[in-house]
């Protein structure tokens, strides 16, 4: 699979300018951020991206010692060259919130719709060439979008940043250049609850860097909170027929799935973004509700108050910073064929298992464990069926009161009950696993990415497949470690 992979990243390289592990940077850039602001239109059979408006904007968050992305992850990838050279200078691979939409039933049944979508990239000294590759069924990246741009061109935005965003140094450990850069935007925090931000801010903080491999590296991580007042406390929850003016619009029932919380106002996003270099962005929303969403090198959101908050936040982070797959498949999604059959997916903790023998985890495997590995599947899967249908079944009638403006108690009590259902089937789940042989062990397990059949994890529970504040499987660690290396070395 390795090789499979290598063979990905150089066919991407062919398609624009040649590769190099050593850009001088200082030839090619300054160091301050271009920010590219993007249109990413379409459905699943077309799309497009139109540029918006570029912005010159402060220092380079980024490794200058690594510029061009080696790990092959994302349906897109950013290629900058050298215009008069054609030199490979800057990459990075990236997923989308349109990249998701296309995967939905709107978008497969042909209704476009138009995202804005942001690039940063360090600034250049001289004339670039942008593209944009999309990859195709297979896997292969296909040239989508070029442009030329000029960093001396007069329409490039220089304003100056609003004064209305406060920005919070929780964690700082060294420059922008060496560190791993978190920008932790506030969402739905009124002017009144600003010091609940700040509390929220260094608990969250905290979490992170007490949790492996993120603890080991503690030292490699600057954290900024940035907050913004809104109008109104909370976020847009519409199969409540709840909605809050707030500084980001962030709302449940993103593709129709209740507990997916994203936000779609990438410009106002940005805006508060800017005000400091980032290497990632997270969203704390301040919620009671469970919910959460995060996707590759975009940004992830979680809610501040629910019971699994520390596992919404350090998963949903795995997503956006890692590139680490969902594990779980026994919940509904939006989705349709997230994974093309027969096809390896580029997530380094799930597997089609098209080749046993090279399976791309095989030097963590345990010792005499088989690959495929048969685990206590169908036992584990009636217990799922028996808690997602009652979960299922809990949340329309919270929605229906909702939507009916029954009384406060009613609801509070049902919601109660809900969480208490929750709460339980995590245990349950928890000591389900604890009794199989299995424990412990890294193999090929079915049932990973959405899918009970075709498609196999790592090992038997971890962070991305169960709820709970658990450890990483050792894949996924170890390709967080990778990720933080990349920012830092």
């Amino acid at each position: 699979m390795k090789a499979t992979i290598l063979v990905l990243f150089l066919l991407a390289c062919s398609l624009s300018g040649q590769a190099s592990d050593n850009v001088d940077f200082a030839a090619f850039f300054e160091n301050r951020t271009l920010r590219v602001d993007m249109f990413h239109a379409g459905d699943a059979k077309e799309e497009t991206f139109m540029i918006d408006r570029i912005f010159q904007q402060g220092p380079w968050a980024g490794n200058p010692r690594r510029t061009i992305d080696p790990f092959a992850l994302g349906r897109y990838q950013l290629r900058i060259s050298d215009a008069a050279s054609g030199t490979l200078i800057y990459s990075k691979g990236f997923d989308s919130y349109f990249g998701e939409y296309k995967t939905t039933d709107p978008g497969q049944n042909g209704i476009g719709k138009t995202f804005s979508e942001t690039l940063l990239l360090p600034y250049p000294k001289n004339k670039i060439r942008l593209e944009i590759l999309l990859r195709d069924r297979q896997n292969l990246p296909q040239l989508l979008f070029g442009r030329e741009i000029d960093p001396a061109d007069q329409f490039i935005v220089k304003e100056k940043l609003s004064g209305d965003v406060q920005v919070i140094e929780q964690v700082k450990n060294g420059a922008p250049a060496d560190r791993v850069d978190l920008a932790i935007v506030g969402e739905g925090y009124t002017a009144a609850e600003q010091e609940k931000f700040k509390r929220d801010l260094a608990r969250f903080s905290e979490l992170i860097t007490s949790q492996e491999p993120y603890k080991t590296y503690r030292d490699r991580f600057n954290i900024t909170g940035l907050f913004k007042p809104s109008a109104e406390s909370g976020c847009d929850e519409p199969s409540f027929g709840q909605f809050k003016n707030t500084v980001l619009g962030a709302q449940f029932d993103s593709f129709g799935s209740e507990r997916y919380l994203l936000t779609d106002d990438n410009r106002a996003l940005r805006d508060i973004a800017a005000h400091v270099p980032y290497d990632a962005l997270l969203i704390m929303v301040n919620q009671t509700r469970y919910g959460g969403g995060g996707i590759y090198n975009l940004y992830c959101t979680f809610t501040s108050d629910d019971q699994w908050q520390q596992y919404l936040c350090m998963h949903e982070f795995g997503h956006s910073f890692s590139g680490l797959a969902d594990e779980y498949y026994t919940s509904a999604v939006a989705y349709n064929e997230f994974y093309p059959v027969g096809v390896e997916p580029l997530e380094p903790n799930v597997t089609a298992l098209l080749d046993p023998k090279n399976l791309k985890w095989k030097e963590l495997v345990t010792k005499k464990t088989a690959v495929p590995t048969l685990w206590e599947k169908a036992a584990y899967e009636e217990m799922e069926r028996v808690y997602q249908k009652k979960r299922q079944e809990t949340n329309e009638r919270i929605a229906a009161l909702k939507r009916a403006n029954a009384p406060k108690a009613e609801i509070d009590a049902l919601q109660a009950q809900s969480d208490e259902m929750s709460r339980l089937n995590g245990l349950e789940v928890n000591a389900f696993f604890k009794k199989s042989r299995f424990q412990g062990k890294v193999g090929a397990f079915e049932g990973a990415g959405y899918a009970a059949k075709g498609l196999f994890r790592p090992m038997l529970d971890c962070l991305m497949f169960s709820r709970g504040l658990k450890p990483l499987c050792k894949v996924c660690e170890q390709a967080v470690i990778r990720v933080i290396q990349y920012y830092c070395e």
